[in-house]
């Protein structure tokens, strides 16, 4: 795996990003598009939110790494932005 989707960043063995949203109601609205799209995929996401804020980490528990399949899932997960 060359690259990551844009604004995602290797931290801690995992594909990492954070949103800044207006509100807390917009920040909501985007983690459950994001819910949608991770149960499509039957890839879900370890994810925290502040207020304003999402923090997304994705990575294969089942193999301990970054795959193709978080690779996906990131960049599903910035269309919806």
């Amino acid at each position: 795996m060359a690259s990551f989707p844009e604004g995602w960043l290797l931290r801690d063995g995992a594909l990492w990003r954070e949103f800044t949203f207006v509100d807390f109601e917009a920040a909501f609205s985007f983690m459950a598009a994001v819910a949608a799209v991770a149960e499509s995929l039957d890839h879900h996401p370890d994810w925290c939110n502040s207020w304003n804020k999402v923090t997304i980490s994705l990575v294969s528990h089942d193999v301990g790494r970054v795959t193709e399949r978080d690779v996906e899932l990131a960049t599903r997960i910035n269309a919806l932005v």
